[in-house]
């Protein structure tokens, strides 16, 4: 746990003279997001279940930035890691475990994640979206998501060998995941093979749970089953990203 602490720190230390650019864009983004698709295409929908668009929309914003972020910080800097910068290989050589190096990456994408969302919640409460303090329950259901999109993007990144297959990932992994996971209108409304796609992705689960910490909305399925998923993928992605990771890093 100590050697894990370790490699946090080497990541926040080198986020610190970056770290401003960030910031700037975690507010940006919600904001124009809420703008956009809130109170722009909020104002031609009546509601969903009863609730207002906007207020709808904003846990599934949340849980798909959240995704975002995972796997934006699960691409290029781990493919740098191994590739450009080749820092992976420096920590390899100090005496730390794979383990090690996977964790305290995979701790700092949940720090990533945990300040975006922290800032899209502040814009989402300046626009009246919510009104519990229920709301901040969000934060660890983002967490999950972020590492069950983050441990198998890492397992990719580090089998790659070309930023070319990360424009793919993008394209099909994060895009459509983005668009069927009831982030803007509710899955029901989708072909079956996509609802079956829906239920097998992590993006979903993640949105079902924000909207019942913001909303009280019952999701459509047991609050364990979606915790299950977002472990299953976790889990199975942690192994897979270890074994990528020693394939790449011991010789």
């Amino acid at each position: 746990m100590r050697a894990t602490a370790y490699v946090l720190e080497y990541h926040l230390v080198s986020y610190r003279r970056v770290w401003r650019g960030s910031a700037l864009s975690s507010f940006l983004l919600p904001l124009l997001t809420v703008l956009g698709f809130g109170l722009g295409v909020g104002a031609y929908v009546d509601g969903v279940d009863g609730v207002p668009y906007l207020d709808w929309l904003v846990p599934g914003l949340i849980a798909s930035t959240a995704m975002q972020v995972g796997i934006g910080e699960a691409t290029w800097p781990v493919l740098g890691g191994f590739e450009w910068r080749r820092t992976y290989f420096g920590h390899a050589a100090a005496p730390l475990r794979i383990s090690d190096i996977l964790d305290g990456h995979l701790a700092f994408v949940v720090f990533r994640v945990l300040t975006t969302v922290s800032a899209f919640l502040l814009v989402a409460a300046a626009f009246g979206a919510l009104h519990s303090w229920w709301s901040l329950a969000v934060l660890p259901i983002v967490a999950l998501v972020g590492l069950a999109v983050a441990a198998p993007t890492f397992a990719y990144s580090a089998t790659i060998r070309s930023e070319g297959y990360l424009s793919i990932l993008m394209r099909l992994g994060m895009l459509p995941m983005s668009l069927f996971s009831g982030v803007f209108f509710p899955i029901d409304q989708m072909p079956d093979v996509l609802v079956g796609l829906a239920y097998a992705l992590p993006l979903w689960h993640g949105v079902e749970l924000a909207r019942l910490a913001t909303l009280g909305l019952a999701p459509q399925l047991p609050v364990a089953a979606h915790l299950l998923v977002l472990a299953a993928w976790i889990g199975g992605g942690w192994v897979l990203a270890r074994h990528r990771f020693r394939r790449r890093l011991v010789v």
